[in-house]
């Protein structure tokens, strides 16, 4: 097979930074395990914008669309701020995601040992906490129509329209049933059927898929309001949740920060198998641009790292080297070791970027 290829979109804010840690691991798959990749970079977002006016050019679309997977920083900051909303840098952002297709997210929410007094919630809610959110991406409230602000009588009114067909319900629920078959064969499915057309049609065809094609995979429904009080409740009853694209924004941060720190996970959007076989993909960060800490040194690298590990595991069939990576992070947080967003209770100095992208290598090179 020929070389795999990977596009990577640095961004803005601390993008350019946790990235650099995240090509010293692709260097070293490349050197130690003989994977390696064509790289290629290109500009997206308010980094851009700069450059060529627009947060996403023609040619960097089409560049993303050629290759196997896409590894994407951050995108935003305030200094884009005063631009229309057509060229703000999320624009560039949620254009890769819908041209091409990425319509399942995938957000896991997982708690490292070594970290699970960061987080506030009491230690033995989250200890051991590993769920995953799959966010319908590419319809709903963010894409339908009609959407804008427009003059009614003497005022302004904001509109913007919650639209799925059946089909794009259908498809995501099988992937959320497909990911289950792989975990705990256990299905959460999260909408507001009681107010909500869109939810009702949501909850009937997520049915109709699993009755007709997942019967093996328990499944059940809750409203996504009672879903956020769940998850804060008892988080480790859910195993797979699948819900919509504007409820599954707003639970995937919940279950985020779960965890500890946005700053530690990661996420995949994939579309729809590829001539070889591979889905089209971009793998990012949860966390956003922070460009409060841009440039200083500060940044978690560690999302960025497990986002591509997610990379390996779903588009390049390396579920073992994934795996590889993913320990080498945990002994790095076992020993210690923490950038600025993880100090707590036990009082450690915190590294820096680079410092944990570097100790992250050398996990890698003890574990051969």
């Amino acid at each position: 097979m020929s070389t795999p290829s990977l596009l990577i979109l640095p961004g803005d804010g601390i993008g350019p930074e946790v990235m650099a840690e995240v090509r010293k691991v692709i260097d070293w798959f490349g050197d130690k395990r003989g994977l390696k990749f064509e790289v290629s970079e290109d500009l997206v977002g308010g980094a851009s914008y700069d450059v060529h006016g627009t947060p996403l050019t023609d040619e960097a679309m089409e560049h993303a669309q050629s290759v196997d997977a896409v590894l994407l920083g951050a995108v935003g900051g305030p200094k884009y701020d005063v631009l229309d909303f057509s060229v703000k840098p999320e624009r560039g952002l949620l254009r890769l995601r819908k041209e091409m297709d990425l319509y399942a997210n995938l957000r896991p929410a997982q708690c490292f040992d070594a970290l699970a007094d960061f987080s506030s919630l009491k230690k033995d809610v989250v200890a051991g906490l590993d769920i995953m959110i799959i966010r319908e991406l590419t319809s709903g409230v963010y894409f339908g129509e009609p959407r804008g602000i427009f003059q009614e009588g003497n005022e302004r009114v904001g509109i913007n329209t919650q639209r799925y067909t059946e089909s794009e319900i259908a498809r995501v629920a099988r992937s959320a049933f497909e990911l289950a078959r792989k975990r705990g064969n256990k299905v959460c499915s999260m909408e507001k059927a009681n107010v909500m057309e869109s939810g009702v049609l949501w909850r009937q065809v997520v049915q109709e898929v699993h009755d007709a094609e997942y019967p093996d995979v328990e499944l059940s429904h809750m409203y996504a309001d009672a879903g956020a009080m769940q998850l804060t409740r008892w988080p480790k009853q859910f195993d797979v949740i699948v819900t919509d694209n504007l409820f599954g924004d707003l639970l995937s941060d919940l279950a985020a920060m779960l965890t500890g720190s946005l700053g530690m996970l990661p996420s995949a959007s994939l579309g729809a198998p590829m001539a070889n076989g591979r889905p089209k993909a971009l793998y990012e960060p949860v966390h956003g641009s922070a460009p409060d800490i841009a440039g200083t040194g500060k940044a978690n690298p560690i999302a960025c790292i497990l986002s591509f590990a997610m990379a390996l595991r779903y588009s390049f069939d390396k579920g073992d080297e994934a795996t590889r990576l993913e320990e080498a992070v945990n002994a790095v947080l076992a020993d210690g070791l923490r950038t600025a967003d993880l100090l707590g209770q036990d009082g450690a100095a915190p590294v820096s970027t680079a410092e944990m992208g570097d100790a992250v290598v050398a996990k890698l090179s003890a574990s051969l």
